[in-house]
């Protein structure tokens, strides 16, 4: 059972497609129709963010909850469909509502902060050794990028931010590139080019958008945050990366 995952998000995209080829029944939970459909056996339709309750975690890693703000009586939650699911199987998953969830999840925490089970003593990767050409790989996802929910909604993407790369002064300095230039980044799988926008970051770090037209990190590079990719402008300048 898969619920509102889309395959573009996870680490190795290719991989988790053929894990999903190779399942013997698959039943997915989603909204608009993704790569996981397609190996779908049973599609069960379910609501938005803003047709249930549920919680998220602030930037300090502290949960927050949040109310429906659409209603619609014909459309079901991914937690009814779970219940309906559950019953026709005789399990009683004892979280009829999202309050008790909650509880059950606040409970879960309390307890694992008392000592029940201690954090894994893992000792940091060492730094790694790079090249002038080479930076560590930043990323996290823009407001507006190439989601789902934006898929058939070329007014509301039309509006998103320009992807562009960052990278800070003197590495900028070092490839010879200015605002605008053309920069490739290459990892593992293949390439990304983008306009270059300076910012004010550290050295030998370079930071893309993770999913964003012509920037989908995960399976154009094959890499994700933190791994070490190559640097080399593409291009003389073309107009100011002005999308800071």
């Amino acid at each position: 059972m898969v619920g509102g995952v889309d395959t573009g998000d996870l680490p190795d995209p290719a991989l988790a497609e053929a894990a999903l080829a190779e399942a013997r029944f698959v039943v997915s939970l989603e909204m608009f129709p993704t790569a996981v459909t397609e190996h779908a056996d049973v599609v069960l339709p379910v609501a938005a963010a803003a047709e249930k309750a549920g919680s998220y975690l602030d930037w300090e890693g502290r949960v927050r909850s949040f109310d429906g703000t659409l209603h619609d009586t014909g459309r079901l939650t991914d937690g009814q469909v779970l219940h309906g699911i559950a019953d026709a199987m005789d399990v009683d998953l004892r979280l009829p509502t999202p309050e008790i969830a909650r509880a059950e999840l606040a409970a879960l925490g309390i307890r694992r902060s008392a000592g029940a089970g201690a954090a894994p003593d893992v000792a940091p990767a060492p730094a790694p050794s790079l090249r002038s050409d080479e930076a560590v790989l930043a990323s996290w996802r823009q407001l507006l990028d190439v989601g789902t929910l934006q898929r058939d909604e070329p007014e509301l993407s039309g509006t998103a931010r320009p992807a562009v790369l960052r990278l800070g002064a003197e590495a900028a300095e070092r490839l010879g590139a200015v605002d605008g230039d053309l920069v490739t980044v290459t990892g593992p799988a293949g390439s990304v080019s983008l306009p270059l926008c300076i910012t004010p970051m550290p050295d030998h770090v370079v930071w893309l958008p993770m999913r964003s037209p012509g920037s989908e990190v995960r399976g154009q590079l094959g890499a994700g945050p933190g791994g070490v990719v190559r640097l080399a402008v593409s291009a003389a300048p073309t107009t100011p990366a002005g999308a800071a």
